[in-house]
């Protein structure tokens, strides 16, 4: 037991610091954005800037620059839930889900995956990127799932869920091994994430038609 416990706190001892700070406050940005709370938005704004430059530092270079985007994107969010909030009467109402069709996604898809073999393309020809086309996919969905959390679509969360499972491989490959663990959490949050906001979405139509039979 104390060679497990020895063990374990050399372990510790090893670990990026920064990385972990950068995890811990990621997790509470999803955590967050799940329950419905502006305040994902401040935790999403520092835990993508020191994720900017840890990304950096090893050469998932379409990660750190969407890390960077998602700096712009955490203030963008903030102001867009806030002017929302503050619009709305009621309270009870001020985090209202709504939900793209089918059709409208799998065209989204489409697009994207052509951007993300271009982008690819060009990673794997003219950068030192480490999984050129695999890091690309990821940066260019997760830009498009993250306006459509600012948005507050429903199906963000289905996006979500794809992504972490591919940056969970993109991440243990790079021996970063804290995040590969957050990006595990991740997809149960997720998971939570589209049953929380499907629930809400659900509730919201229930009182839209009883507002117009009423």
């Amino acid at each position: 037991m104390t060679e497990v416990f020895a063990s374990f706190t050399d372990y510790a001892a090893s670990l990026p610091w920064l990385e972990l700070v950068a995890m811990l406050l990621a997790l509470v940005y999803v955590i967050l954005a799940a329950v419905g709370s502006i305040w994902c938005w401040p935790a999403a704004f520092i835990s993508t800037a020191l994720y900017t430059v840890i990304f950096y530092d090893v050469l998932l270079l379409m990660d750190s620059a969407l890390n960077a985007y998602y700096l712009v994107m955490a203030v963008y969010g903030y102001w867009v839930w806030q002017t929302n909030a503050s619009t709305n009467a009621q309270p009870t109402s001020s985090f209202v889900i709504i939900s793209w069709q089918a059709n409208w996604h799998l065209r989204a898809c489409l697009v994207l995956t052509v951007i993300s073999i271009t982008l690819g393309y060009v990673m794997a020809n003219y950068t030192p990127a480490a999984f050129p086309y695999l890091d690309t996919f990821t940066t260019v969905f997760a830009v498009f799932a993250t306006y459509l959390v600012t948005q507050k679509v429903l199906e963000n969360w289905l996006y979500w869920i794809v992504i972490d499972f591919v940056s969970i491989y993109l991440y243990v490959e790079k021996d970063l091994m804290p995040t590969a663990a957050l990006f595990i959490i991740y997809v149960a949050i997720a998971s939570y994430g589209y049953l929380k906001w499907q629930s809400l979405y659900k509730n919201s139509q229930i009182d839209v038609k009883q507002t117009v039979t009423g």
